[in-house]
């Protein structure tokens, strides 16, 4: 049965970034021993701090910058 309310539509997502045991290495740890667990929770931890911490103001600041228009009020 078809509803006549407007269908959303699955966004597409964009990666922002990735992290590799080379980034360790050049902030001084020895990643000899870092397994692929421990890397993907590292990778997880980073994105919930930077989607805590800095993401939306990161988000507007870069959008003002490459001149994204904002909705009218």
């Amino acid at each position: 049965m078809k509803s006549n309310n407007k269908v959303e539509q699955e966004q597409e997502y964009f990666p922002i970034t990735s992290v590799c045991r080379d980034d360790l290495e050049e902030v001084g740890f020895d990643t000899k021993n870092v397994d692929d667990s421990t890397m993907s929770k590292l990778a997880s931890k980073m994105a919930d701090a930077y989607c805590e911490f800095a993401f939306w103001e990161d988000l507007e600041m870069i959008a003002e910058y490459l001149k994204i228009k904002k909705h009218k009020k």
